[in-house]
C-alpha cells in the first residue's frame, strides 16, 4: 500500500495543487491545503481503502481544508479570490467536477517575469512535487538558498499580478518556448551529470505537458528527444567516468524506451512538426541506429542550425560531418567557429586533431578544454585523452 500511495501522490500532486491555486488564488495557502489533503489520505486510505477516484478525492479534500482554514481565520479571505466562502462538504464528487488546471500552473511558474532559476525551482516544487531539500540537492545549492528562491518567486507572482491562466493565442508560441526550455534545462542538468532522478522528473513533467497539449508538435518533440537520450543513460557512465557514444555498450540501452521515443516522434511528425525539438528528436533517433546514418545526421544538424542560428549546433554538425566525411572536413568547420570560451569546442578540436595524427596540436586543444571544465567526470575524460597522446613509454 505504501508504494501505491507514493505513486498516487506523485502522479496527483501537480493536479491537486493546480486546482487549489485556481480556487484560492494563493500559492502558499493552496500548498498547505494540498499537503493536508495528502496527509489525511495517508492516514485514511490504508484503513478505509482507496477511493474510486483518488485525484478527485484529494482535490475535494484540499478544497475543504482550505475553506475550513479560512473560516477559522477570516483575515485570510482577503488573500484569496473568494467573495463568498461556501460550506465544505464531504459527499463524493466525480473527477469532471474539477478541471485540470496544471497547464495554467506551468505557464504561471514559467512566466518571463520570473528569473530562469526561479522558474525551474517553482516548476519542480509545484508540478513535480519535489521538496525544497530535493530541489536544492538536485541543483547543488544549500536548502536555505533554494527556499529563498521559492519565496521570492511566489512573492513576485503576487506582486506582479501574474495571471493564473494559459496565455492568449497571440502570446502562446513564445511562452510555450519558455516552458519547454525550463523542462529541458531540468532534464539536461540531470542527464549531463548522470543524476537519473532529475532527468526522470523532467520526463514526467513533459509527459504531463504532452497530455495537456496533445496538438503541439514541439511538446511531443521534446518528450521524444528526452526519452531517446535518456534510454542511453545507463551506458553513459562507467565507475563514474563518461563513456562516449562510440564506446558505449549498446546492450545497456533501454530498447523499450527507444521504441517509445520513436512512437512519440512519429506523433510529432504527424502533426507536421519541424521545429528545433522535433529535429533534435530525429537526430537522437538516428543515433540509436547501428550504425548511425551520419550523412543524414549531418543534414539534420544543418537544418537545426538554420532554425537556431547557434554556433553550438554548428559544432555538432562538424562532429557529424567528421564521421561522414573524415576528421579534416569536420575540423574545417570547427576552426571557423567563434566559441573560444566553450570547452566542447576545444575538446572536439582535440579529438579531430588526434585522429589526423596532429598530436602536438591535439594536446594543446585538450589542455585548453581542461582549463575551462568544471565537471570532474569531464576532467577525467580529458586527462585520459591527454595521457593517450603521451603514453608513459614515450616519455
Amino acid at each position: 500500500m505504501v508504494a501505491i500511495l507514493e505513486q498516487i501522490f506523485r502522479d496527483e500532486w501537480g493536479r491537486v495543487l493546480a486546482a487549489s491555486i485556481g480556487f484560492l488564488g494563493d500559492f502558499d495557502l493552496a500548498e498547505e491545503a494540498a499537503q493536508e489533503a495528502f496527509a489525511i489520505a495517508a492516514e485514511r486510505w490504508p484503513r478505509d481503502g482507496l477511493p474510486a477516484n483518488p485525484g478527485a478525492w484529494l482535490v475535494k479534500t484540499a478544497r475543504n481544508r482550505a475553506i475550513n482554514r479560512i473560516r477559522r481565520d477570516r483575515t485570510l479571505a482577503a488573500k484569496t479570490l473568494l467573495l463568498h466562502v461556501p460550506e465544505s462538504v464531504e459527499d463524493d464528487m466525480d473527477a469532471t467536477t474539477f478541471p485540470d488546471e496544471r497547464l495554467e500552473l506551468v505557464f504561471t511558474c514559467c512566466h518571463p517575469a520570473l528569473a530562469v532559476d526561479a522558474q525551474v525551482a517553482l516548476t519542480l516544487r509545484t508540478l513535480g512535487g519535489l521538496s525544497t531539500d530535493e530541489i536544492a540537492r538536485a541543483f547543488l545549492v544549500p536548502e536555505p538558498t533554494m527556499a529563498q528562491r521559492l519565496v521570492r518567486a511566489k512573492r513576485k507572482i503576487k506582486a506582479a499580478g501574474i495571471p493564473f491562466r494559459v496565455p492568449p493565442d497571440h502570446l502562446l508560441p513564445d511562452r510555450l518556448v519558455a516552458v519547454l526550455a525550463v523542462v529541458y534545462l531540468i532534464f539536461n542538468e540531470g542527464y549531463s551529470s548522470g543524476r537519473g532522478e532529475l532527468a526522470g522528473e523532467a520526463i514526467r513533467l513533459q509527459r504531463a505537458l504532452a497530455e495537456l497539449m496533445p496538438d503541439e508538435p514541439e511538446v511531443h518533440g521534446l518528450l521524444a528527444m528526452m526519452l531517446l537520450l535518456d534510454a542511453r543513460r545507463a551506458a553513459r557512465f562507467a565507475n563514474g567516468d563518461i563513456v562516449l557514444l562510440v564506446d558505449q555498450d549498446h546492450s545497456r540501452w533501454d530498447i523499450a524506451q527507444i521504441a517509445e521515443g520513436r512512437v512519440v516522434l512519429d506523433r510529432a511528425l504527424a502533426l507536421l512538426g519541424r521545429g528545433p525539438y522535433v529535429v533534435q528528436a530525429a537526430i537522437a533517433s538516428l543515433h540509436a541506429d547501428e550504425p548511425p546514418d551520419w550523412p543524414q545526421i549531418a543534414a539534420l544538424y544543418g537544418e537545426l542550425s538554420v532554425l537556431t542560428g547557434s554556433p553550438v549546433v554548428e559544432l555538432s554538425r562538424a562532429v557529424a560531418i567528421a564521421e561522414a566525411e573524415g576528421p579534416g572536413a569536420g575540423l574545417g568547420i570547427v576552426d571557423r567557429l567563434e566559441l573560444d570560451d566553450y570547452r566542447y569546442l576545444h575538446s572536439t578540436r582535440g579529438e579531430l586533431l588526434r585522429r589526423l595524427g596532429r598530436t602536438q596540436e591535439a594536446g594543446d586543444a585538450y589542455r585548453r578544454a581542461l582549463a575551462l571544465v568544471h565537471d570532474e567526470a569531464e576532467r577525467r575524460l580529458l586527462e585520459r585523452r591527454l595521457a593517450e597522446l603521451d603514453p608513459p613509454s614515450s616519455r
